[in-house]
C-alpha cells in the first residue's frame, strides 16, 4: 500500500477514543427549557447532535397556516409602525434585558439542539443580545435631512419609513444570533416579521420570541413558522403582496432561488450567502497571534460558520513552524458533547456533515495533501469529527473549492504577496477574509485588495453588532448589523416643499 493510499484509508477510520459525555444536570436544564416552550402540534422532530436522540417536536405548518401568519403579522404591524421610535426602543431594551437574564437557559438550549459547546453557546447569547441592544439604540436615531434645492426654489425633506412586512429565513448554525440580527432591526424600523427558522434548530427561536412577547412585543408582530416544505413556504409567502422584504442566511443556491421569487414581487432583499474565506499568514506575522486567530477563525462553532477560515495560505518562511504548532494545538482540543465539562469542540449538526468531512479529507489526501492530524470520526452515537489539519493541499481539491463548514484546516503555501492575493481571490465567493502580518502597511494593502465584504486583521472573529456584516460576489447582497442593518428595513422618502419668492 502506498503512503498516499494509507493516509487516505486512515482518514476514513473512526477513533475509539472516548468522547466527553454530556453533564446530566446541564441536559436537565436544557430539557426544562424545552418543556416550557409553547410549541403546539408536533410535526417535525428535533434531534440532539451529540446523541442523535430526539429531544422535541415542533409544528409542521402548511402553506395556508403560513399565510394566516402573514395576516396576523400584517395586522399587528399597523399599530407597531405608528408607535414612536422611543416606544419601540423601550420594548427592545426590555427584550435585551430578558435575553441577558436568561443567558444560561438559552445557552443550554442552543447547545442541546445545535451541538456547540456551552462556552460558545454563552458567547452566542451575548452576541445575539447585542443586536437587540444595538437596534434599541439605533431606533431613536433615525436618518433624515432637510436641505434646499440647488436653485433655491424649494426645500427637500427626507425621512425614513418602515419598508413593510419582512420574511426572515434563518440558518441552524447560530440559532439565536441569526434570528436577533434580523428581527431586532426590523422591529426597530417599525416592521412586522414572519420568521422561518431551520428545522434542525428551531427551539431557540421559539424561546427567544417567547421572551420578546414577555418584553412587550405585541401579539402577532413576530410570527414563527416551522415547516418541512421550505420551497412551498417561500413560493407562497414571497408572492403575497403584503410582504415587502425578505432576508435570508444560507447557501448561495438557495439564495439564488429566493432572489428569483423576490423579483416577481419586487421585494427588498438581503442575502447573506456562502463563503470560502481565505486566511493569509505572512512571514512577518506574530506566530502566536496567528495561531490563536486561526484557531478562532477555524474552530469557532465547530467550523460551522459562513465566515470560518476555509483556505489557509501560509508564506513559506513561516509555514512549517505554523503548521506544526497548529497541528499540536488541534491535537489538544477536547472533543465531546457540547453540554460536557471542559469540552472545546462539540458535535457537528448531523451525520451528513460528518460524511462530508470524510469526503473532503479523502479527496485532499488522494490529491497529495499531508494529513498532519485528525481526519477521523468517532465510534458511537452522535455526529463528531476530529479537528483536522491538512498541509500542502492542492488548490483544485474539493476542500479548497467548496465551503468546508467543519473543523478542517486546509493549508496551502505561498511565496509572494501577489501570489497570495491571486489565490485568495480565486473564488466566486467574497464574504470574509483574514490577514496576519505585523507590517501595518502590508496588512491594510492586502485587506484593500481582498475581494471580500469583511476582513479580520490579526484576529479571527471580526463579527460585531455595530459593524455591517455581508459579502460581495456570490456571497450575497445587503448588510446586517451596524447602522446599515437598520436601513435594510427602511424606505427613503422625500418631500419637495415649494418656496415662495420674497
Amino acid at each position: 500500500m502506498s503512503e498516499t493510499t494509507e493516509l487516505a484509508a486512515t482518514a476514513t477510520e473512526c477513533s475509539t477514543q472516548a468522547l466527553v459525555p454530556a453533564d446530566a444536570g446541564r441536559v436537565a436544564l436544557a430539557d426544562a427549557v424545552i418543556e416550557s416552550l409553547e410549541l403546539g402540534a408536533a410535526g417535525i422532530t428535533v434531534h440532539d447532535p451529540a446523541t442523535a436522540e430526539p429531544i422535541a417536536a415542533v409544528p409542521d405548518r402548511s402553506v395556508d397556516e403560513a399565510l394566516e401568519a402573514v395576516t396576523r403579522a400584517d395586522a399587528a404591524g399597523v399599530e407597531w409602525a405608528a408607535r414612536s421610535a422611543r416606544q419601540r426602543a423601550e420594548v427592545l431594551h426590555a427584550w435585551h434585558a430578558l435575553l441577558v437574564e436568561n443567558t444560561e437557559q438559552i445557552a443550554h438550549l442552543i447547545s442541546r439542539e445545535m451541538g456547540k459547546t456551552l462556552t460558545e453557546a454563552r458567547g452566542e447569547v451575548k452576541y445575539g443580545a447585542d443586536f437587540v441592544r444595538w437596534y434599541a439604540e439605533e431606533a431613536v436615531r433615525p436618518a433624515g435631512g432637510y436641505r434646499p434645492t440647488p436653485d433655491g426654489g424649494a426645500d427637500l425633506l427626507t425621512r425614513r419609513a418602515p419598508v413593510g412586512l419582512a420574511v426572515l429565513i434563518t440558518p441552524w448554525n447560530f440559532p439565536l444570533a441569526m434570528a436577533t440580527r434580523k428581527i431586532a432591526p426590523a422591529l426597530a424600523a417599525g416592521c412586522p416579521v414572519v420568521v422561518k427558522p431551520a428545522t434542525a434548530t428551531p427551539l431557540t427561536t421559539y424561546y427567544a420570541v417567547q421572551l420578546a412577547r414577555r418584553a412587550g412585543v405585541p401579539e402577532g408582530l413576530i410570527e414563527v413558522i416551522t415547516t418541512a416544505d421550505s420551497a412551498a413556504f417561500s413560493q407562497a409567502v414571497l408572492a403575497d403582496p403584503r410582504v415587502r422584504k425578505v432576508s435570508f442566511t444560507g447557501s448561495t443556491p438557495v439564495g439564488r432561488t429566493l432572489l428569483e421569487l423576490a423579483a416577481r414581487n419586487v421585494l427588498r432583499s438581503s442575502m447573506e450567502l456562502g463563503g470560502n474565506a481565505p486566511l493569509l499568514v505572512f512571514d512577518d506575522a506574530d506566530l502566536e497571534r496567528a495561531i490563536e486567530g486561526t484557531l478562532a477563525a477555524k474552530l469557532r462553532n465547530g467550523g460551522q460558520s459562513c465566515i470560518g477560515a476555509n483556505r489557509i495560505y501560509v508564506q513559506s518562511g513561516i509555514a512549517e513552524e505554523f503548521t506544526a504548532e497548529l497541528s499540536r494545538r488541534f491535537d489538544e482540543v477536547t472533543v465531546g458533547a457540547g453540554l460536557g465539562a471542559a469540552v472545546q469542540l462539540g458535535a457537528m449538526i448531523d451525520e451528513r456533515a460528518v460524511r462530508q468531512m470524510h469526503e473532503f479529507t479523502r479527496d485532499a489526501v488522494q490529491r497529495g495533501a499531508q494529513l498532519r492530524t485528525g481526519g477521523h470520526g468517532y465510534a458511537g452515537p452522535g455526529s463528531f469529527f476530529a479537528p483536522t489539519v491538512l498541509d500542502a493541499v492542492d488548490r483544485d481539491s474539493a476542500v479548497a473549492r467548496q465551503e468546508i463548514f467543519g473543523p478542517i484546516a486546509a493549508i496551502q503555501r505561498f511565496e509572494t504577496e501577489q501570489q497570495a492575493l491571486a489565490l485568495a481571490n480565486d473564488t466566486e465567493y467574497g464574504l470574509a477574509g483574514y490577514v496576519f502580518s505585523q507590517d501595518l502597511d502590508r496588512a491594510l494593502n492586502v485587506a484593500d485588495r481582498l475581494q471580500t465584504g469583511i476582513v479580520g486583521i490579526n484576529q479571527g472573529v471580526p463579527s460585531n453588532a455595530a459593524a455591517p456584516f455581508g459579502g460581495v460576489k456570490h456571497s450575497g447582497l445587503g448588510r446586517e448589523g451596524g447602522a446599515e442593518g437598520l436601513e435594510e428595513y427602511q424606505s427613503v422618502r422625500f418631500y419637495n416643499i415649494a418656496r415662495r419668492d420674497t
